[in-house]
């Protein structure tokens, strides 16, 4: 006899909380095997495949896409032992638990099989340990009829329906073959209470767009505001004649090989600085009162996307060449724009490299990714007038702002971190004689 299991949002490491269903990648009455991704789903710093550890056939599923759920929250329910098509491995009845904790990795190389398979609707003989699953019928009416089953799959939807006195037969599902969502039956609850019409000003009828403040939207926000309650930072700027620097970068790039790009060469100029200055690679431990310096440098760099600022992480930056730091802003940045990047590669940050300058700004205040101690932000680099030599001249310059936390260091070390990156940058010659 089948017997029900429940597969409940796992923790996604690093602290996070809750997640957001984004898309199904199974239905109810679907085969699945052991490991097989079967949501997908959007956290505040990345998006994942959420592989299930047992393998036989989906019984129920468990909110709806766009909902956000509690890590623990149930996600879906599987009939382990259930009667399969004759294709289906006898190997997809048994569990393996192998979902990690943190979920970094995905599954297994047998996580995704060829095709999702259909089977028949699992008998009431299966119970299941929670709330009893609803078989969805094989098509729904376009409009709900006043016998047959009601098409909803969600114990969740059904409850909040019967809470509020909604009679499920009088609506019309907005999900596929007229599945009802949790969705509609909101959207009933607020006809009801609608007030009757009442004409308003003119001045009061714009109300303005209601943007949700979560995702990355919304982490990014929290992590600002927390730097700003936290931390209490200082900024320092200077100009800087980066006219050897990109010639140093151009001679390199002509004699072949992979292409160095600045953002590389900065990189490798922040990790020399951070050698001499090593206060700002450290972090504050406010339980015990403690300065934290890291003896590791994890730089991490902003990246625009789509889905809003990420700020990617080069492990070990202090170990790499300009060669390995330009693959890795490279091959991270892609993985950011394909929204692809794992919660490890957005957290473990030590410090941070803005280059701002792609905007085509000149300057900017930084806040510091919290919990690191220091920010270094990057203006556009342009022709501008530069005394050289004793003499006015083009060169190109370019602004560089250091912000800091002000309990790890005084100014006069962000000030002496500031002057050291800015003297590479004129002369490059002056990081090869720190190497």
């Amino acid at each position: 006899m089948p017997q029900v299991m429940e597969f409940k949002l796992p923790d996604l490491g690093e602290g996070l909380t809750e997640a957001e269903i984004v898309r199904w990648l199974v239905a109810v009455g679907d085969v699945v095997a052991i490991d097989q991704p079967v949501v997908e789903v959007e956290t505040a710093k990345a998006m994942v495949e959420v592989p299930c550890p047992y393998g036989g056939v989906v019984t129920a599923r468990f909110g709806e896409e766009g909902q956000e759920l509690p890590v623990g929250a149930p996600l879906i329910t599987v009939a382990v032992g259930a009667e399969a098509l004759p294709e289906a491995p006898a190997a997809e009845a048994e569990g393996s638990g192998n979902v990690p904790r943190p979920l970094i990795g995905y599954g297994t190389d047998h996580s995704r099989p060829a095709r999702r398979r259909r089977v028949r609707p699992v008998t009431a003989e299966v119970s299941a340990p929670t709330a009893a699953p609803v078989t969805v019928p094989a098509a729904a009416p376009a409009a709900a009829g006043p016998a047959g089953p009601v098409p909803v799959i969600s114990p969740l939807v059904r409850k909040l329906a019967k809470d509020h006195g909604v009679d499920l037969r009088a609506l019309r599902g907005s999900g596929p073959e007229g599945l009802i969502l949790r969705a509609d039956v909101e959207a009933a609850l607020s006809a009801l209470r609608a007030p009757e019409p009442v004409a308003a000003p003119a001045a009061s009828v714009a109300q303005g767009e209601r943007i949700p403040l979560k995702g990355v939207r919304g982490a990014v926000a929290e992590k600002l505001s927390r730097s700003r309650r936290e931390i209490p930072d200082a900024t320092c700027w200077v100009d800087a004649d980066a006219t050897e620097l990109m010639a140093a970068r151009a001679a390199m790039n002509a004699a072949g090989g992979p292409k160095i790009s600045v953002l590389a060469l900065l990189a490798r100029i922040c990790t020399a600085a951070l050698a001499r200055y090593p206060e700002l690679n450290s972090t504050v431990d406010l339980e015990a009162k403690e300065i934290v310096r890291l003896p590791a440098v994890h730089l991490g760099f902003a990246a625009q996307t789509e889905r809003g600022l990420m700020v990617p992480v080069v492990r070990d930056a202090q170990s790499r060449n300009p060669e390995s730091l330009s693959a890795e802003f490279a091959r991270l940045t892609e993985l950011a724009r394909a929204g692809k990047l794992t919660p490890a590669d957005l957290t473990g940050g030590t410090f941070t490299l803005n280059n701002y300058g792609v905007f085509g700004v000149d300057g900017s205040t930084p806040i510091i990714n919290h919990p690191e101690a220091a920010m270094l932000g990057v203006g556009r680099i342009i022709p501008k007038p530069w005394v050289h030599g004793g003499e006015l001249a083009v060169r190109q310059v370019v602004q560089l702002s250091l912000t800091f936390d002000h309990r790890v260091c005084d100014g006069g070390t962000a000030g002496g971190f500031l002057r050291y990156v800015a003297d590479c940058v004129e002369s490059p010659a002056v990081l090869l004689r720190s190497l």
